[in-house]
């Protein structure tokens, strides 16, 4: 991806009924046809929302060899266009972790993240599905532009979003399982976190209730100066921004304040980590 214009789409769907593979493609080239470049699903979209129970079903996780691995990356080739999708992916030693894929538009995973911060509360019995992620946040290249993914509530732990920008991130992107009635409480933090963090914001939710939990809220996209771009129920909407007014926003307040990575480790390293 060489433009500096990059347009991403939020398509708030998910495909994990009989037919999913064959409306994940149609959203697809949807998305393509919108002018977009790379399309995020939400959190878990190949899924039914699992943790709205605490029973742990093993077909729910697999290899990244495994299905709705490979019917993501199959539909991202076909209908070329990038995808932000996911999977509970379980690892050599059976441990299952809730990631989100980075996949290109020939197909080919070139970056992942594993949520870091999982809810245990009811309909998001998520501790028992999944464990914490283990890996620490950067930047993915893989799709020839640095941005960032979190998951979920991973975007409720601002110093992450703060992290990935400060490392070279321009947008960051979270796939999302969240209630209608708590937008009122993500709407502010992501705002914040786009304008503290200096980079564009975006995020996309499973679209309706589930298993008794009342899932719901927008898609939602802000540019760094906390200026909304999108806040849309449709099943598909898009933003644009151009990379190259990044410096711009860097170099005016609050981005040009410095980075004091130096002092906010020293003071964390003190702080044991809270399960």
């Amino acid at each position: 991806m060489t433009d500096q214009i990059r347009t991403v789409a939020l398509i708030s769907d998910v495909f994990w009924q009989e037919d999913g593979g064959e409306r994940l493609l149609k959203r697809l080239f949807e998305a393509r046809e919108m002018g977009a470049q790379v399309a995020v699903i939400p959190e878990l979209a190949m899924n039914p929302w699992s943790p709205a129970t605490q029973v742990s079903i093993d077909s729910d996780a697999e290899s990244m060899a495994g299905p709705r691995c490979q019917l993501q990356m199959e539909a991202a080739r076909e209908a070329g266009i990038a995808l932000i999708g996911g999977a509970i992916l379980r690892d050599p030693a059976g441990r299952r972790f809730n990631t989100a894929l980075v996949i290109n538009d020939a197909g080919m995973v070139v970056g992942q993240w594993e949520k870091a911060h999982i809810p245990d509360e009811p309909g998001f019995w998520e501790a028992d599905h999944y464990d914490p992620g283990r890996d620490p946040l950067a930047p993915i290249d893989g799709l020839g532009f640095p941005l960032g993914v979190q998951i979920c509530s991973d975007a409720n732990r601002p110093q992450g979003t703060q992290l990935l920008a400060a490392a070279g991130a321009e947008c960051v992107l979270v796939p999302r399982a969240s209630e209608s009635a708590t937008w009122h409480r993500w709407r502010p933090v992501l705002i914040a976190n786009a304008l503290t963090s200096c980079c564009w914001v975006a995020t996309v939710n499973r679209p309706s209730p589930e298993e008794g939990v009342l899932l719901g809220g927008p898609s939602f996209a802000v540019d760094p100066n906390g200026e909304v771009l999108v806040e849309s129920t449709d099943p598909v909407c898009t933003f644009s921004y151009d990379a190259r007014d990044l410096e711009q926003h860097r170099v005016s307040y609050p981005g040009y304040l410095s980075v004091r990575s130096d002092l906010y480790a020293s003071a964390w390293s003190a702080i044991p980590p809270r399960r």
